[in-house]
């Protein structure tokens, strides 16, 4: 009876075709998605930092994700990537997440991070600091928030709020009609970038004179940034600033050194390293080649070693030494000169001793690498401490160095060095750096645009990246003998190794809870079924009428 009954009904469907489709629009409307645009998202996000620095791990060895997504607050995270706003976030809860085997965490961080409230940079800088000390088995990325990204969040909230209702109804009411997201980051595994090459770059300028028989000067910034994420560090302060200082001096000085009337007895050496926040790494090499080269190094016979780190901000230019300069040495010459040009422009000029701390594995200051080789040295820097938090911060965007700044402080090292090169005491306030010689701030404006608008993470600057092409480019278009100089990390006993994967894709997936399979398996069982035996009723209600018809004939 129910297979003739069937049959009937479907063969009423194709005498009624096409108007019989109308009682399957609701069930096309049930199954459809509400929004099949945003079904799926896809964003760019940054890994936390991860490498190998004297044999000890920092930071998230994880990378890939196929998972749901679940907020900071949900009860439980096994398995489940933690869709985060940064001020959520604490040392304390990744502890947790580590703790229930979360399978990652996703920190949204405000578009224009130079606007944050002291409170909330405070919290970051923190949060950095933390998360460094540490090695972290679970995957840590950062994204910039974005209205998209603000909808997702808000609805992985609503799922978590629903987990938490009163009553188990409730809770599988809420559960179901909410929106869940499924986290997806696929790739290559992390592999440790074995011959991955760092690049130093140095020129020299020879003064007047017979070349071996002049005293030496050198002018040594690092160009390498960090932070969390490595592919948000910009390092404005530290250490763009200190490039372009070199860099500007470079170009004011080949000026001078172009005449026979200003070309002083001093030869100069410039030394843009790399790797400078992994203890200097590049320096450290440098160093070690200079002196293993023999008789022509470009550090024989140096006087002082002048680093400038961190110069882009505030009213002090401090002069960091490891051991206090003796009484006419150079450095002493130098120090003596700095706080008298520094008066001169309303400024404070400090002498700050501090002794090397062989213990730790992060030296200080980058004169240090060459205090520990006895070559004298001390760095330059608006910083009282090494301390900075924003050193090592992805906080260090453009907006935190002030370009009129930046260019005074450049000026006041090029007069001390002019004053120096010159003979000049303090006494003798006689300008130097003036007129057709001045510090050119759009320039310096510039190479700041250019040297933030990407990351400078050691870790991304490869020896072919076009930013290392541009300062051997611009320092060899200054000096005419600028030369390039690769270092590897030793095979057999590394000192540093890199990971690659600093930048990914999220895809995330708009997805419905097993229970929403639940309901809407009931829902169209339900409609079937009524359906069914509507179609049935009427169709036997049809035969009725029609049966004195048949009968007749």
């Amino acid at each position: 009876m129910f297979v003739h009954d069937a049959g009937a009904v479907i063969e009423m469907f194709k005498n009624s075709f096409p108007y019989s489709l109308i009682y399957f629009i609701p069930l096309l409307v049930i199954i459809a998605p509400t929004n099949p645009v945003s079904a799926a998202q896809e964003f760019a996000v940054y890994r936390m930092q991860h490498f190998d620095l004297q044999n000890t791990v920092y930071g998230s060895r994880g990378a890939l994700v196929n998972v749901e997504a679940r907020s900071i607050d949900a009860r439980m995270l096994t398995r489940r990537c933690v869709l985060a706003k940064l001020a959520e976030v604490t040392a304390e809860k990744i502890r947790d997440m580590l703790t229930q085997n979360a399978a990652g965490i996703m920190i949204i961080l405000p578009a224009k991070l130079w606007e944050m409230g002291k409170e909330d940079q405070d919290h970051l800088l923190n949060l950095e600091k933390e998360l460094m000390s540490e090695e972290i088995s679970m995957p840590i990325y950062f994204t910039t928030t974005t209205e998209e990204i603000e909808k997702i969040y808000n609805d992985v909230k609503v799922a978590v709020n629903s987990d938490q209702s009163p009553s188990a109804a409730e809770a599988i009411i809420k559960s179901a009609s909410a929106n869940g997201y499924q986290i997806v980051i696929n790739g290559a595994n992390v592999r440790a970038m074995n011959d991955y090459q760092l690049t130093n770059i140095h020129a020299k300028l020879t003064g007047n004179g017979v070349e071996e028989q002049l005293p030496t000067i050198a002018l040594v910034a690092h160009y390498d940034s960090t932070g969390i994420a490595p592919g948000l560090a910009k390092g404005a302060d530290s250490n763009a600033s200190g490039v372009i200082a070199l860099l500007e001096i470079a170009r004011l000085f080949s000026k001078l050194y172009s005449s026979s009337r200003t070309h002083a007895k001093l030869n100069i050496v410039f030394l843009l390293s790399s790797a400078g926040k992994f203890s200097y790494q590049g320096t450290k090499r440098w160093i070690e080649e200079q002196l293993e080269s023999g008789e022509n190094t470009l550090l024989q016979d140096v006087s002082v070693v002048l680093c400038i780190d961190s110069i882009g901000k505030g009213n002090a230019i401090n002069m960091h030494v490891s051991k206090p300069p003796k009484e006419f040495s150079s450095a002493h010459a130098i120090l003596n000169l700095l706080e008298s040009v520094s008066a001169e422009n309303g400024i404070q000029a400090t002498m700050i001793h501090k002794k090397i701390n062989l213990a730790n594995e992060f030296l200080a200051w980058e004169h240090e690498r060459f205090s520990i080789r006895r070559i004298p040295a001390v760095t330059l820097s608006a910083y009282e401490t090494h301390k900075g938090s924003l050193r090592q911060s992805i906080l260090d965007t453009r907006e935190n160095v002030d370009v009129s700044v930046l260019s005074r402080n450049i000026r006041i090292l090029a007069e001390v060095l002019g004053r120096y090169a010159y003979g000049l005491t303090p006494k003798n306030n006689t300008e130097i750096i003036r007129d057709s010689l001045k510090v050119d701030e759009e320039l310096v404006s510039s190479w700041l645009s250019v040297l933030t608008n990407e990351s400078r993470a050691a870790q991304i600057l490869h020896h072919k990246h076009h930013l290392v092409h541009s300062l051997y480019y611009t320092l060899n278009k200054y000096l005419k003998d600028a030369k390039k100089t690769y270092i590897k990390a030793d095979k057999r006993d590394p000192e540093f190794i890199f990971y690659d994967g600093h930048e990914y894709v999220v895809n995330i997936y708009s997805i419905k809870p097993a229970v929403f399979d639940l309901f809407l398996a009931v829902a169209i069982a339900g409609y079937l079924g009524a359906l069914y035996l509507f179609l049935a009723v009427k169709f036997q209600h049809r035969i009725q009428d029609n049966a004195p018809y048949i009968t007749k004939h």
